[in-house]
């Protein structure tokens, strides 16, 4: 099993590649990551579909947290996508940003990776574009970094479904998934087998919505946005002021610090052109979180994390 924070005592250095804008996910997940001790973010990079505006959500949310010590990278465009942030983001623009904001954001994660004195680990929670094109320019990368992923469906599929599915974040880019996943990278992932099972609801989300702290007011806020205006979101049965939707990334957050609450099996893994994640025995073995041992005692950590500052 890897070595955890508990057991290192150490800050895992931690570059965050989000595809925030398309699910809300994405802004749980990076207040979560906020939250967490155990992780010391170098940088976070937006990915897929218009990125100027995926850094910009970035920015700000960060902006909001106190975080402009974080650098934003601006990833790869590949066209418009829906905006149902665009009324929270307002005016606000990456030139806003206080902090240090790279155009180039495959030029800086590499530059982060190289300049680092420690393993840096890769966090994705979107397709995986820049990544692909960083292993293309860079595929000494891999000796100093892990890649870690909220990718793939091994035995399960969406809402706990008896069979596998072809997963977005694989599917969309199915592509630049065979140039990540076909590495000898060290490859974790959170497939839907545990990371879609992950929701918050009863006094848990009731807790996240009191909460007066203005990162997780703006979580929640972008929460009620996207229920509210997403196409996606009229397709789900929920409830959006006492429950949250599918908290898929926050696993992959935790799995840079943590297993202990996961079981993993390691994997040998082919994608194909189609999206799916298959096991065969010419893939490349990858370490899967497959199952829960504790999934309560996750989303306990979670509402801690993100209500912890008030």
């Amino acid at each position: 099993m890897a070595t955890t924070f508990e057991q290192s005592g150490n800050r895992v250095p931690v570059i965050l590649d989000t595809d925030i804008g398309v699910d809300v996910d994405d802004f749980w997940a990076l207040a979560f990551m906020l939250r967490c001790p155990e992780i010391d973010v170098r940088m976070i990079v937006s990915e897929n579909g218009d990125t100027e505006h995926g850094a910009a959500l970035i920015a700000r949310l960060l902006d909001i947290a106190g975080r402009t010590d974080i650098p934003v990278g601006v990833g790869i465009p590949l066209g418009t996508t829906p905006r149902p942030h665009a009324e929270w983001l307002g005016d606000y623009r990456i030139e806003d940003y206080p902090g240090t904001v790279h155009r180039d954001g495959v030029g800086a994660l590499i530059d982060v990776i190289d300049e680092a004195d420690d393993r840096v680990d890769v966090i994705a929670i979107g397709p995986l574009v820049n990544l692909a094109a960083t292993l293309a320019r860079a595929p000494r990368i891999t000796e100093a970094s892990r890649f870690i992923g909220m990718h793939g469906s091994i035995y399960k599929g969406y809402l706990g479904a008896d069979e596998p599915h072809a997963e977005y974040n694989v599917k969309c880019h199915p592509k630049a998934a065979q140039a990540v996943f076909g590495t000898d990278w060290s490859h974790t992932i959170t497939p839907l087998d545990t990371c879609g099972l992950v929701a918050l609801d009863g006094e848990r989300f009731a807790r996240v919505r009191a909460c007066r702290d203005p990162l997780v007011e703006a979580v929640v806020t972008n929460h009620d946005l996207w229920c509210n205006n997403s196409e996606l979101a009229s397709h789900l049965k929920l409830d959006p002021a006492t429950q949250s939707t599918t908290l898929y990334d926050t696993v992959a957050i935790y799995l840079a610090f943590s297993e202990q609450l996961v079981s993993m099996e390691t994997l040998p893994i082919i994608v194909d052109d189609k999206g799916s994640t298959n096991i065969d025995s010419d893939g490349v073995e990858i370490r899967c979180a497959t199952q829960w041992r504790d999934l309560d005692a996750f989303s306990d950590l979670l509402t801690e994390r993100l209500c912890s500052a008030g």
